[in-house]
């Protein structure tokens, strides 16, 4: 595995080469797809990019934890949590890419 990360420069750049827009356009029609996401996220729905996956939000409700170092019994808070859902296609092309 490699420490490189996707950004949203990277994610920029392609479009610029992709489409031909400018890199300032290119920049806002990222922050804007990631904006829309966002926010559809926040308000509890969840936001499916087909051939790639599915993002979603659930509710966990509150419990009691263990610290594993001291064994302290600890109230978790209830919480929202992140959840993505690959679609088959992504499993595929991991599962077959080499290093």
């Amino acid at each position: 595995m490699s420490d490189k990360s996707l950004t949203r420069v990277d994610l920029s750049e392609a479009v610029v080469r992709e489409l031909g827009v400018s890199r300032k356009e290119a920049s806002q029609l990222v922050e804007s797809v990631l904006h829309h996401i966002s926010d559809t996220l926040v308000k509890g729905e969840s936001v499916k990019i087909s051939k790639f996956g599915t993002f979603s939000v659930r509710s966990k409700n509150a419990r009691v934890g263990r610290n594993p170092k001291t064994g302290v019994e600890v109230e978790i808070s209830p919480r929202r949590v992140l959840g993505i859902r690959f679609s088959h296609q992504v499993k595929r092309r991991i599962a077959a890419a080499t290093d």
